[in-house]
């Protein structure tokens, strides 16, 4: 039975494809985008969130841990040695108030499948289907294209939103089983684009091309952060130019994450970005349009 890790479950999502769909998000990701709003899906480990203000004090955590993780410091509170965490979750499953969360879970195709199919009509009624995610759902392509295959078998339409930035034999791997591809354009400078995301985009333009080329439906989803990669507008639309895409879809920098980075015990290096204006993240878009570019506000 192939299991693979997975850290959330959004049903009735409208934002991730056509129609109604379900968004699975899988846990792991190879870039450390310094913008990411699920910071929970970059390792691949199991992890807990504390929410300080939810906890009451009363101790169980402190009791049930296997491994003597948490403790209670006179100036910091509630805290969560990581090294020792194990992400077993016991804390989480006993905390009365909510305030530890478990993150990360290993779950069978069949067992997934079963979450899936519960919105079958939605899908078939609305057009819609399921789409996967993360983190990077391509780092586990063995259990990404089972589900596909599963997905197809029921006649489900299928995307999958990834940052592209594995070998070209992943790809090959659900090729013949993935109706849309999600694909994130971040910067096109290579150093830019390390700086941004911890790695090099050389294999990921690659592969973007590859795609291009065997004619598969492709949306190009740019997150749009001013200060880091407005400023790659220009390249992007060069690249885009040579190459036949559905369309573009430009998404504003938002905060949401920024509770989350605090509950994992995480740097979070956006801090202090600002949200782009709606007038902003418009003027991108019509920049790109005049370039004969497809794109739209997401």
């Amino acid at each position: 039975m192939t299991t693979g890790k997975i850290f959330n479950i959004q049903r009735f999502s409208v934002q991730d494809g056509p129609g109604v769909r379900t968004t699975v998000f899988f846990k792991g990701c190879n870039l450390k985008c310094k913008w990411c709003h699920n910071p929970e899906s970059i390792s691949f480990k199991n992890q807990i969130e504390l929410y300080k203000e939810r906890c009451i004090g009363c101790g169980k955590c402190y009791v049930i841990c296997p491994q003597g993780a948490h403790s209670m410091e006179e100036h910091a509170g509630h805290r969560i040695d990581r090294d020792k965490c194990i992400g077993c979750f016991q804390c989480a499953e006993n905390c009365f108030a909510e305030a530890l969360v478990g993150v990360g879970s290993s779950v069978s195709v069949e067992k997934l499948m079963e979450a899936i199919v519960t919105d079958e009509l939605y899908y078939k009624n609305s057009g819609g289907g399921v789409t996967f995610s993360g983190g990077e759902c391509m780092l586990q392509a063995d259990f990404l294209k089972e589900l596909l295959i599963a997905c197809k078998q029921r006649k489900l339409h299928t995307a999958i939103d990834t940052a592209g930035a594995v070998p070209w034999t992943q790809f090959e791997k659900v090729l013949d089983w993935t109706d849309l591809y999600l694909y994130d354009l971040k910067a096109v400078d290579s150093k830019v684009h390390k700086q941004l995301t911890g790695v090099d985009n050389t294999l990921i333009i690659e592969n973007l091309i590859k795609l291009t080329r065997l004619g598969k439906e492709i949306v190009i989803r740019i997150p749009y952060i001013i200060g880091l990669n407005d400023m790659e507008l220009e390249g992007m639309s060069n690249l885009l130019q040579g190459l036949t895409v559905a369309r573009v879809e430009v998404l504003g920098y938002h905060k949401l994450g920024d509770s989350k980075y605090h509950a994992l015990e995480m740097e979070n290096q956006t801090m202090d970005l600002a949200i782009p204006s709606e007038e902003r993240i418009i003027a991108a878009v019509e920049y790109l349009k005049k370039k004969g570019i497809n794109a739209i506000k997401k």
